[in-house]
């Protein structure tokens, strides 16, 4: 979507904070999923470390590709908000991905493990507690 402003194209057109939140969040969940693909890729080169190989495993091209429009979205939401409020929400990351080890790779969810991610949580919550729109 485009729009103008004094005869100038901005695209996409200027954001809310709850707008740049919003797609900040959405980058995490991009980036979870492009790690899970990462993993995965990770899993099918087995013991090789060929750079042609991690370059043409198609899991792994679809983690980078993720990864790479997680960094374009977020380079979006930048342009209007504070990195200072942003980039803290991207420890989300790190919560999504906890629960999907569990889930695809049968990896385990310890006392720690939930308390760090309580604290992401409680951290991030605080965050929308400024109270702008």
């Amino acid at each position: 979507m485009m729009a103008v402003f004094g005869g100038q194209l901005q695209f996409p057109p200027k954001l809310t904070r709850r707008q740049a939140v919003m797609i900040t969040v959405f980058c995490t969940l991009l980036g979870a999923a492009g790690q899970v693909l990462i993993k995965l890729g990770a899993i099918q080169l087995g013991q090789s470390t060929s750079p042609v190989a991690m370059l043409s495993n198609p899991l792994l091209l679809g983690g980078y590709a993720l990864y790479g429009l997680m960094t374009a979205l977020f380079v979006v939401a930048l342009r209007e908000e504070e990195l200072s409020l942003l980039y803290p929400i991207i420890a989300l990351t790190y919560v999504w991905v906890s629960g999907l080890s569990v889930w695809f790779f049968q990896e385990s969810f310890n006392l720690l493990k939930t308390l760090g991610v309580a604290t992401i949580v409680l951290g991030v919550s605080f965050l929308g507690w400024d109270g702008r729109q």
